[in-house]
């Protein structure tokens, strides 16, 4: 589905759903992450759009003091609580683009599945200036894919977002891609041009199944379809409920994560 803008405030409404349905990330990612940059008890990090923490304890683990930048207050209470046995974490609540922060102090700035909501000249410039000279900053994003190996459900539920999600919005019908490595490079070059070096991405593959009242519990994690009146999203989900359990009873979702590592000279 395409990105909404404007629509950040939704995730915060149902900030526990999001925690207990939102996936994390894969080990692969952080070892690369780790091999790239070094992060112990002396670094200093930042995560830019912490969320329900998913891609935190890693992070975390290793011994370092991390600020969580979250503009829900529902998700900057959870985060606390989540965390609370770690000393060296804390939450500010705001936007990234509200919150000051000291030049060249960070060896890290992170952003999972939460970058694209910050303006790219904003968000770019802030963490260059954030990071120590070497320090790194880490992109990545979860992109799931309907189901590929049932293409007669797929079909089906082509039609319904046509019907609720497209009329809804106003907006032309768009066919569904899968994340290709070209976007992931695309991405990745968006550093160069805020000065950022040693640029390098990497793509992580895996399948996630749900039953139909699952899937349609993650949907509601959605911002574009919470935004949905709720009528509306009612029916909608009832009804891709439906095709589901008639195609089978389940679905399957084919993710494709992205990373993109850039360093501050």
């Amino acid at each position: 589905m395409p990105i909404i803008k404007g629509l950040e405030w939704t995730f915060d409404t149902v900030a526990s759903k999001y925690e207990k349905l939102r996936p994390g990330y894969t080990d692969e990612l952080y070892k690369k992450i780790f091999d790239y940059i070094t992060i112990d008890s002396l670094s200093n990090v930042v995560e830019v759009g912490i969320g329900g923490g998913q891609a935190t304890l890693p992070i975390l683990k290793t011994g370092c003091t991390l600020t969580g930048i979250e503009r829900g207050e529902n998700f900057a209470k959870l985060c606390e609580e989540k965390f609370k046995e770690y000393g060296k974490f804390s939450v500010i609540t705001d936007k990234f683009e509200n919150v000051t922060f000291a030049d060249s102090k960070y060896d890290l700035v992170y952003s999972a599945s939460a970058f694209h909501w910050v303006p790219e000249e904003i968000g770019y410039s802030k963490v260059y200036a954030m990071l120590k000279r070497g320090g790194a900053f880490a992109r990545f994003a979860n992109h799931p894919y309907r189901d590929k190996g049932n293409t007669v459900l797929s079909e089906e539920i082509d039609k319904l977002y046509s019907k609720y999600y497209y009329e809804y919005y106003g907006i032309d019908i768009k066919s569904e891609k899968e994340y290709s490595e070209e976007r992931a490079v695309q991405r990745a070059q968006i550093a160069e041009k805020y000065g950022f070096i040693d640029i390098k991405y990497a793509l992580f593959y895996r399948t996630r199944t749900f039953s139909a009242k699952e899937y349609i519990e993650l949907l509601g994690t959605y911002s574009d379809h919470i935004a949905i009146e709720e009528r509306i999203r009612t029916e909608f989900f009832s009804k891709i409920e439906e095709k589901i359990n008639q195609y089978g009873g389940s679905f399957t979702l084919y993710d494709t994560i992205d990373l993109q590592l850039a360093r501050k000279p």
